[in-house]
């Protein structure tokens, strides 16, 4: 038995800034790329989206500028039905921005983190009631550290479990690993944690994406539990690990058992990216249902 779960979002809201080209270019090389566009992302934002459109109640806390991309992202998310009072503009910093270069079928991204970095503790200590009535607390790291653990800490005082997905990886604190539910890193980002002398008391938190192979993770002390990927068309892989997370979290905030929301979530990141943007092959819960069901 299932319930409507409430995620609670502490993250990045950026613009990306997509070119697409046939091929990537080389040190020092110039190429002629093709369509080039603008899309709403961000991983907190992209994974905040990707938790309403599978159904969950979604708050985001995070700040963007007061420029035009600020308020097109803010109106963006409030279109979603995402809860947007957590979110703050400010005229101290430019909204967040990422590069990405899509091609061969994968993407290269460069971030300039903006208001980003103004996503301090005190913002999220305005907004506590939040985190106190959520199901589940999702963070990633383009945000400030101290502000990660800060929020980790508040989750903790309320009994609500964190979802932390790594990315983009740097060294962790140990009160991030011995407090997080779960981690969700991909393979690159497993291998550098495995480094930390903590790492092998974390283990059964692991949620390891693997692309379009699956997801392994720990089910009662049994490693490895493995979903395989779905083949679909490949269009853009861009925020397909934001989609996993996303509907992760909403999947476990509603009381789901871990690999039927691993399931559910692997299935959610396989039909995003047979679609273009980020945020622009997230599915729908209804989707979702009815892909696992083929």
């Amino acid at each position: 038995m299932t319930k409507e779960s409430t995620v609670s979002v502490v993250g990045s809201i950026n613009m990306d800034l997509t070119i697409a080209t046939s091929k990537m270019p080389q040190k020092g090389e110039t190429i002629l790329g093709g369509p080039f566009a603008t899309y709403p992302g961000g991983k907190g934002a992209n994974q905040a989206v990707a938790a309403a459109r599978v159904g969950a109640n979604v708050n985001m806390i995070g700040a963007v500028g007061d420029d035009e991309f600020g308020t097109t992202l803010l109106d963006h998310l409030k279109n979603e039905g995402i809860n947007a009072e957590g979110i703050t503009m400010t005229d101290e910093a430019a909204t967040g921005i990422a590069n990405i270069i899509l091609s061969e079928n994968d993407n290269r991204i460069i971030a300039a983190l903006g208001a980003n970095n103004l996503v301090l503790p005190g913002l999220v200590d305005k907004h506590r009631e939040l985190i106190k009535h959520s199901d589940v607390v999702l963070m990633q790291l383009e945000i400030p550290m101290e502000t990660v653990v800060h929020t980790l800490k508040i989750a903790g005082e309320y009994g609500v479990p964190v979802v932390m997905n790594p990315a983009p990886y740097q060294s962790l604190p140990d009160e991030l690993l011995t407090e997080s539910a779960f981690f969700t890193p991909n393979e690159i980002e497993v291998e550098a944690m495995k480094k930390d002398p903590l790492f092998d008391s974390i283990r059964e938190k692991l949620i390891v994406t693997k692309g379009d192979e699956g997801v392994a993770f720990y089910d009662k002390g049994a490693f490895d539990r493995f979903v395989p990927g779905f083949s679909v068309a490949v269009k853009d892989t861009t925020g397909a690990g934001d989609t996993f997370n996303g509907a992760l979290a909403a999947s476990l905030g509603s009381g789901r058992p871990i690999e039927e929301a691993v399931h559910f979530a692997n299935a959610a990141a396989a039909l995003s990216v047979t679609k273009v943007g980020a945020q622009g092959g997230m599915p729908t819960k209804r989707e979702v249902e009815a892909f696992i069901k083929k």
